[in-house]
């Protein structure tokens, strides 16, 4: 199988998990509007049980795509390609651990790294569009602006880290959260 038809691929996946990005958004800001809401119930009734398993399948996905780049396609990562792989390969641990516990309360960890990786990311699309902007910390001989790939007109690689990101925090932050404890007060009554 060719690197383009596997970096295809990966794209593929990316555009789908930005339209779910999308509508869970949409979903979540609209709850006000009838139709909407009812959208993000459904939805939230069918993806929420699934939502830590999906996450943990994006972190994976995303981890076995960045070392398949590396290694089987032999780009070489830059410095901002190996600070949002420093953000996405814990991902796989503590998402795997949070599936196999049951650990619903995840996202207290998850988002924060989902978040810093999301920062790296934009940033390297910034680098990328507008190479004036690549600082000193970048290697002059493997440089952050280089574009190993591209699809659909915008998406290359952060793009997808990117996507990943934001769809690992989407999906922990819609998972069912653990039951609450009752405080004192509610158990005397």
């Amino acid at each position: 199988m060719s690197t383009d038809t596997v970096t295809l691929f990966f794209a593929l996946l990316a555009v789908v998990a930005q339209v779910g990005i999308v509508f869970a958004i949409v979903c979540r800001l609209g709850r006000g509007v009838p139709l909407l809401a009812r959208a993000g119930d459904a939805a939230l009734d069918l993806i929420g049980p699934l939502a830590l398993p999906m996450a943990l399948a994006v972190a994976t996905v995303s981890t076995a795509g960045s070392l398949y780049l590396s290694e089987g396609a032999r780009f070489t990562p830059c410095t901002l390609c190996w600070y949002q792989r420093i953000a996405m390969y814990p991902l796989v641990v503590v998402l795997a651990v949070a599936v196999l516990t049951g650990d619903r309360l995840v996202r207290r960890y998850v988002v924060p790294i989902t978040a810093i990786g999301s920062v790296v990311s934009v940033y390297h699309l910034l680098v990328q569009r507008y190479p004036t902007i690549e600082s000193s910390s970048c290697d002059p001989t493997n440089p952050c602006s280089f574009t190993w790939v591209e699809h659909f007109g915008y998406l290359t690689i952060p793009g997808m880290a990117l996507t990943g990101f934001l769809a690992i925090a989407v999906l922990t932050m819609i998972a069912p959260h653990a039951p609450t404890i009752p405080t004192d007060s509610e158990e005397s009554t």
